[in-house]
């Protein structure tokens, strides 16, 4: 397919990086500020030199890559709140256009999915969003494979930064503040963190969950949310005397309530992974539980849920 990919951050980058592994051409690559675009297929290398010399990944317009010819706009800008600008606006240009939209950006399916549904019915084009939850882990795809209908509830370790930052607090009897630190160093947590430890990253995840699982209706606001800034490492102590530990657990209920907040579970639990590993819990009617674990961020990690997602689409 022909690729059209908004964003060049880690994901975007990588996703242009990795797409003829694929199979697939980028007719158009663009960040904030310029773009590059050729019918055929970029230079993906001399638009990747640009961006570290210039700034930006070419001379054209951004708008000039919404407008061009492909089959998939692959949307990997930063992750905003509310109307979920501007990625919202460039799925619905691709989607009046006929064509399909891979998602990475969380924003347009965690605060306004029944908007895009509404602008997916209308259109030729599908949309697809495996890369918004869990990274590499196929979490959308398991769900739809086993049927919406059929699984009741999900939970999860769904961030990788709160997760670290949790597990170096119990392994080493250090503080939030120093783990933290010690994170944005290692480059695992970003200079403002908030969207991670405030638990706002694992809400939007569970909002997109909830959605899938019953038929939209959710959006940030109606997730319960609780981060993990105040818990002291005493905390952990008294817990690991008791053989469990704090994890953050995303759970969407089968009564369609939605939560984000520190939890205890046993030290064994399958729950209770480290670093920064993900997992997916899902309980489901007549298979029991299933769980998936894996890299639930990274450039690659996250590239490859995009480009399987593009793999499904059906053919222009």
């Amino acid at each position: 397919m022909r690729l059209a990919v908004m964003g060049a951050g880690a994901v975007g980058r990588s996703v242009v990086e990795l797409a003829a592994e694929y199979g697939h051409a980028v007719t158009a690559f663009a960040d904030s500020a310029g773009a590059v675009v050729d019918a055929d297929s970029i230079d993906v290398a001399a638009a990747l030199d640009h961006k570290e010399r210039v700034g930006t990944v070419g001379e054209a317009d951004p708008a000039d890559a919404l407008g061009t010819d492909y089959d998939c706009l692959v949307e990997a800008t930063p992750t905003t709140l509310g109307d979920a600008h501007p990625g919202f606006e460039h799925v619905e240009a691709a989607l009046e256009r006929d064509r399909h939209v891979v998602l990475a950006n969380k924003g347009p399916v965690a605060e306004r999915y029944d908007d895009v549904m509404a602008l997916a019915d209308a259109s030729a084009g599908a949309v697809r969003f495996e890369a918004t939850v869990g990274g590499a882990i196929p979490a959308i795809a398991t769900i739809e494979g086993m049927d919406p209908s059929h699984v009741t509830a999900a939970r999860g370790v769904l961030n990788g930064t709160a997760n670290f930052v949790l597990t170096r607090m119990a392994a080493e009897g250090l503080g939030y503040e120093h783990v933290l630190a010690e994170a944005q160093d290692l480059g695992v947590a970003e200079a403002d963190p908030s969207f991670d430890v405030d638990g706002t990253d694992a809400a939007l995840k569970c909002a997109i969950l909830a959605n899938v699982l019953h038929g939209g209706g959710y959006s940030l606001d109606d997730v319960d949310v609780q981060g993990i800034r105040d818990i002291p490492t005493s905390a952990l102590e008294i817990a690991a005397e008791d053989g469990r530990t704090v994890r953050l657990i995303g759970e969407v209920r089968a009564d369609g309530g939605v939560r984000v907040g520190p939890r205890l579970v046993t030290e064994n639990d399958t729950l209770a992974v480290t670093g920064t590993q993900n997992i997916i819990q899902l309980e489901t009617t007549n298979a029991g539980q299933l769980n998936i674990s894996g890299r639930g961020a990274g450039g690659p990690e996250t590239a490859s849920a995009v480009l399987a997602d593009v793999g499904r689409l059906p053919a222009p």
